[in-house]
């Protein structure tokens, strides 16, 4: 769980993925099962049986509603390289997340750039570890799922403008 100082709430992250066929959401137990299904979606679409004993028949583990914030990630993000480590963090404002990776030294790489510089400082990675397999690709931000109390507080400090359904910040 991730404390918001702003708020005052406690966050807690899950993974869900939408079957292909019957389009419920299915939970997803870690962030590396996660990571598998979604580098591959395109060429092999999630559906129910691929969870151990679901079925497309099976009431669906999670709704889509805005009883909690949704992110939805990008199709095909290449998984994460062994002993590296993906974080996706969702700023204060809920204007959008942001990408780092941990490397298993434990240096924080923030952009392709920072990834090619930390492969050619450390040759021991470049045969197995591409540039190639990074991603900063961010999830998107649902906003009609960010919660009503904040967008009020948000909107006081940040005059947030609604139109079409959709959130927008006014520039100064």
């Amino acid at each position: 769980m991730v404390k918001n100082g702003r708020l005052g709430a406690c966050w807690s992250y899950m993974y869900a993925v939408q079957c292909g066929k019957c389009f419920k959401w299915r939970k997803i137990q870690t962030q590396e099962e996660f990571e598998v299904i979604r580098a591959n979606v395109t060429k092999d679409p999630f559906v129910c049986n691929k969870k151990f004993k679901v079925k497309c028949d099976d009431p669906a583990e999670i709704e889509y509603d805005s009883s909690r914030t949704w992110v939805l990630d990008k199709p095909d993000v290449p998984k994460t390289p062994l002993g590296f480590h993906r974080d996706v963090i969702l700023r204060k404002d809920f204007s959008k997340m942001d990408v780092h990776y941990t490397s298993p030294e434990g240096k924080r790489l923030r952009s392709l750039v920072e990834v090619a510089t930390f492969l050619e400082e450390n040759p021991k990675y470049k045969d197995s570890i591409s540039v190639e397999d990074f991603s900063f690709t961010t999830p998107k931000v649902v906003p009609e799922t960010v919660p009503k109390d904040f967008v009020s507080k948000l909107s006081a400090e940040k005059k947030i403008v609604k139109h079409s359904g959709k959130m927008f910040l006014k520039s100064p």
